[in-house]
């Protein structure tokens, strides 16, 4: 659970920082935002979890 924290928030600051910077516009971000809220309530979403786990994991091991 903490690495999913971590990660919203790294994703969250990002996207902030492509904004503010004018390398994302607006409406990209809402597409991209609503893109990962939609794909967390399908099947792909445990594969996902599962796939940033290990590379988590394997970083970690570095």
């Amino acid at each position: 659970m903490a690495v999913t924290v971590s990660l919203v928030a790294l994703f969250g600051l990002v996207l902030f920082f492509l904004l503010r910077s004018n390398s994302l516009g607006y409406g990209s971000a809402f597409v991209a935002v609503m893109f990962g809220f939609y794909l967390a309530s399908t099947g792909a979403s445990e594969p996902v979890n599962e796939l940033t786990a290990a590379v988590v994991h394997a970083l970690s091991k570095i």
